[in-house]
């Protein structure tokens, strides 16, 4: 009779293309993860920017660290915070038993095993967070790495913010065999040519190809979108097309969400998870151009005869949720920035 502590449990998804770029990242949350007093690692940052891509990049690193195995816990149907448990449970193959409640079950069952969670996409059931801190608590030996737009706010949470992809420098561009060591230039092209085989970087077409990388702000779901419309556009009607991004980053994989289909559907993800005072501040931020002060916002909000207070705890939240970024150089005024491909969106919906 095989012996169950020597069964490593595995469920993690089997990828059908590279990760491109992120060694940096591997490595930082690889090392975090590694600590002994790190026990929940939150992967944040705006959708589309490659957070679950990453994660299971960094649970399949760590599978030799974990004996007990490494389990995906995918969020993305739940939307009841209720039923995390239950998902989690269910996933790891636990058997209900009585009346008995499903976190003591999952906690005798894991209490003694070295385990790795991965839990992606708990933005829409944060509520649950605390129950997640109560799982690790009572299993000194699981560890837990979450993909979040939004940080999950408990006790022991290690916030690891995940970047867009490098771009290159417009103004110092690199001969053309050599622009692909950009990681946002590499990913377009491996769409790109997967869309259509016989496409080649040229000194005619790098900076256009540069261009779009830093127009779509290194964003890995909207790059991917871009490369697949080569098909179709050479990449100077593609760039000049770019000024409606919305409109042209459509059509993605049929076999992906359908939140990762088009840009539009990616960013009305966030935003419906954003109460009614967020998104309209959210909407009032998107009219500035290159970001804004708080005082310019206060201000907006008060020649509309709004409470201006609100704003400062309102861009706290947004930025919790990964749809704005502040930006405090030593010297400067504190000020906030959204992404152009965030800001784009915001202007899409009845202002204020």
């Amino acid at each position: 009779m095989l012996d169950e502590v020597n069964v490593q449990f595995y469920n993690l998804p089997s990828q059908l293309t590279p990760l491109i770029g992120r060694e940096q990242e591997r490595q930082a949350v690889c090392a975090l993860l590694r600590r002994p007093g790190v026990r929940l690692v939150t992967l944040t940052g705006t959708g589309g920017v490659g957070k679950t891509r990453l994660s299971l990049q960094v649970a399949t690193d760590l599978l030799d660290d974990f004996c007990d195995g490494v389990c995906f816990i995918q969020l993305a149907p739940v939307s009841d915070p209720e039923l995390v448990i239950a998902t989690i449970t269910r996933t790891l193959g636990i058997k209900e038993v009585g009346e008995r409640p499903l976190l003591d079950l999952l906690q005798s069952y894991a209490q003694d095993k070295h385990l790795l969670l991965l839990l992606d996409n708990f933005e829409q059931v944060l509520p649950a967070a605390p129950q997640l801190s109560k799982l690790l608590a009572a299993c000194p030996h699981v560890k837990a790495l979450v993909t979040s737009r939004a940080v999950l706010r408990v006790h022991g949470e290690h916030e690891y913010p995940v970047p867009p992809l490098e771009l290159p420098d417009l103004s110092h561009l690199p001969e053309s065999e050599t622009i692909s060591q950009y990681a946002s230039v590499a990913l377009f092209l491996e769409r790109a040519r997967a869309a259509r085989p016989n496409f080649t970087v040229t000194a005619a077409n790098i900076r256009t190809i540069a261009e779009i990388c830093v127009r779509l702000d290194g964003l890995p779901l909207a790059i991917e979108l871009a490369g697949a419309r080569i098909k179709l556009l050479p990449p100077q009607a593609l760039l000049a097309r770019l000024e409606h991004r919305m409109d042209v980053l459509t059509s993605g994989p049929q076999d992906v969400a359908a939140r990762q289909q088009t840009l539009r559907n990616m960013l009305a993800w966030s935003y419906d998870l954003l109460d009614a005072g967020e998104q309209r501040l959210f909407r009032r931020l998107s009219i500035f151009v290159g970001g804004c002060t708080l005082e310019a916002v206060e201000g907006v909000y008060h020649a509309l005869g709004d409470m201006p207070a609100y704003v400062l705890d309102g861009a706290a939240s947004l930025i919790d949720k990964s749809l704005l970024r502040q930006t405090d150089q030593d010297g400067e005024e504190l000020r906030f920035v959204m992404l152009e491909t965030i800001r784009e969106y915001g202007l899409e919906w009845r202002w204020p």
